[in-house]
C-alpha cells in the first residue's frame, strides 16, 4: 500500500468508525454470535489474492461487528468501563503510523520523553508528589506483576543476582485479599511466591476492604513461623465491589516490618482526578508503588495502564538488561524505559494521552466523571427504595452492587433466579451487566462509567432490571 492509498483508506476508515461510534447505540450489547461463528465466515485458506478496501470494510461489518460485544455502547453496564475516547483513538493512529520503535532512548527520543511528560502531567492530575516517577504498562495486570518482582528482589536482597529464590531458607509472603482482582493472585504466582505463600487477608464484613487487624496478625504469624513478608497489595476500587482497603493503616503496618507496598488502583485511579475522591487513597504516598489505567473509566484506548514507583534506581537494578547493541553514549543521562519493566520493545503510547488531554482537556473528564458517580447515586436510591431489591456492598464509586430478593427465595434457589433474570438481559441485548460472588451468594454488578451512558440509560437499565427480575 502506498501512501496515497493510504491516505484514501483512511478516510473510509475514519469515516467508517465514526458511523460506527453513531450509531453504537443501535448494535446489541452483546455479541450475539455462537462459538465458532466468526471464525467460520472466514475462509480456511489463507487469502492468496487481494482484495479492495471497500470489500475489507464490509468483512468487519458482517463478519466482526456482530461478534464484538460492544463495549462503548451506553448501555454496557458490565465488567469496569473500558472506555476508548475518540481524541485517544487519533492518538493510536498516531502512535501507529508514526512507527516508532521504543527499545532505547536513542532510537526514539521523542517516544521516551513525551512518556516522561505525559507520566508526569498525569501524576500532577491525580495529586501525586514529585516523589514518584511514571511509565506507561499494556495493563495492571504488567504492572502488578512488576512490582511482585522489585518486592520480591527487595526482600532478598537481589536474589535474582545469586542463587534466586531456590537459594533461599525462608519462604517469602504476599498479602491481598479475596476481594482483588485475579491478575494479584496471578502475579504473586508468575513471580515464583506459590499459592502456599500467598494470604488472603480477612476483609470488613460491611465494606469488603482489608482488614488491618487481620493483616497484622497474618504478618505475625508468618514471621514467627520463620516466613518473611515481603509484599502487599492494597486495593483501591477492587473488582467485586469497588471496596477500599485502608492504604494509610495498611502502609504503616507495611513499614514497621519493611514490606513493600503495591496499591492497585486499577479502575478507581481515574477517580483521583476529582480532588473530592484523593480521601479514598490516603496514604497512598508512602506506599511502593502504583498502578491504575486511564484505559478504564479515565477513557484512554487501550492499552494505557499508568504505573509508578518512588524508588526508580531499584526498579532499574530488577529489570535492567544491557545488551552491547543498545548502548549509546546517552546512558546515564536518559531513561531507558526497558529497564523499567518486562518487554524490550514499545509502542508509542502516550500520545493516546497527550492527544485525549490536548484535545477534551482534564475539565471534560473530571464533568464525566462526576456524572458517572451521581448516576450511581441515584441507583443505589433507587434500589433502597424499592421493596425486594437489596444494595450488597457500599457504593464508592460508580459500581453499585445489588440483589433482587423475592419473598420466601434464598440459598440455592436465589442464586439460580439472580443468575436467570441477568442472563435474560444479557441475552436480549438490550443492556449488559456481569454476575459476581460475594458472600458466597449471587449478585449483579452495575457498573456505570460508559462515555455515552447518561441518566437515561441508568433509568432504562433499572425499568428493565424491575420488570425481567419480577418474570
Amino acid at each position: 500500500m502506498t501512501p496515497e492509498e493510504f491516505r484514501t483508506a483512511g478516510h473510509q476508515l475514519i469515516d467508517w468508525i465514526a458511523d460506527r461510534r453513531s450509531d453504537v447505540e443501535n448494535l446489541p450489547v452483546l455479541a450475539q454470535v455462537s462459538p465458532g461463528q466468526v471464525r467460520r465466515s472466514f475462509e480456511i485458506d489463507a487469502p492468496s489474492e487481494t482484495v479492495d478496501f471497500a470489500t475489507l470494510l464490509s468483512e468487519l461489518d458482517t463478519s466482526v461487528v456482530p461478534g464484538v460485544t460492544q463495549v462503548q455502547h451506553p448501555m454496557h453496564f458490565g465488567w469496569f468501563p473500558s472506555n476508548a475516547a475518540l481524541s485517544s483513538v487519533l492518538g493510536d493512529i498516531a502512535s501507529s503510523g508514526i512507527g516508532s520503535l521504543g527499545i532505547s532512548w536513542e532510537s526514539s527520543p521523542a517516544l521516551t520523553e513525551v512518556e516522561e511528560v505525559v507520566c508526569d502531567w498525569m501524576r500532577q492530575l491525580v495529586g501525586l508528589s514529585d516523589q514518584w516517577r511514571g511509565t506507561i504498562q499494556d495493563t495492571a495486570s504488567s504492572a502488578c506483576l512488576v512490582a511482585m518482582l522489585v518486592a520480591r528482589e527487595r526482600a532478598t536482597d537481589l536474589a535474582q543476582n545469586a542463587g534466586g529464590t531456590q537459594s533461599l531458607t525462608k519462604p517469602l509472603v504476599v498479602y491481598s485479599t479475596e476481594q482483588a482482582h485475579s491478575s494479584v493472585a496471578k502475579a504473586a504466582l508468575l513471580a515464583g511466591f506459590g499459592w502456599d505463600n500467598v494470604r488472603m487477608v480477612a476483609v470488613d464484613p460491611a465494606t469488603y476492604a482489608m482488614r488491618p487487624d487481620a493483616l497484622r496478625s497474618a504478618i505475625e504469624t508468618d514471621i514467627g513461623e520463620g516466613r518473611t513478608p515481603a509484599a502487599i497489595v492494597a486495593g483501591v476500587g477492587t473488582t467485586g465491589t469497588t471496596a477500599m482497603d485502608p492504604v494509610s493503616r495498611i502502609v504503616e503496618i507495611a513499614q514497621a516490618n519493611d514490606i513493600f507496598v503495591h496499591v492497585d488502583a486499577a479502575m478507581a485511579g481515574s477517580a483521583m482526578l476529582l480532588p473530592e475522591c484523593r480521601h479514598l487513597w490516603d496514604g497512598v504516598e508512602r506506599a511502593d508503588s502504583i498502578s491504575w489505567n486511564p484505559h478504564k473509566w479515565m477513557g484512554t484506548i487501550l492499552d494505557t495502564s499508568l504505573f509508578y514507583m518512588r524508588d526508580i534506581q531499584l526498579l532499574e537494578r530488577v529489570m535492567s538488561t544491557s545488551p552491547s547493541f543498545l548502548r549509546s553514549t546517552a546512558d546515564g543521562s536518559v531513561t531507558q524505559y526497558r529497564d523499567w519493566g518486562i518487554p524490550l520493545g514499545r509502542r508509542f503510547r502516550s500520545l493516546k494521552l497527550l492527544f485525549q488531554l490536548r484535545l477534551d482537556g482534564i475539565e471534560e473528564t473530571r464533568t464525566r466523571l462526576r456524572r458517572d458517580i451521581a448516576n450511581a447515586q441515584w441507583l443505589e436510591a433507587q434500589v433502597d427504595a424499592t421493596d425486594n431489591w437489596e444494595v450488597c456492598a457500599p457504593v464508592a464509586l460508580q459500581t453499585v452492587c445489588v440483589r433482587h430478593r423475592p419473598d420466601g427465595l434464598d440459598g440455592e434457589e436465589l442464586d439460580q433466579h439472580t443468575l436467570a433474570w441477568v442472563r435474560s438481559i444479557n441475552e436480549s441485548g438490550a443492556a449488559f451487566l456481569t454476575p459476581s460472588i460475594l458472600d458466597g451468594r449471587w449478585m449483579a454488578r452495575v457498573s456505570i462509567g460508559v462515555l455515552g451512558t447518561e441518566r437515561q440509560h441508568v433509568e432504562r437499565l433499572w425499568h428493565l432490571m424491575r420488570i425481567t427480575a419480577s418474570h
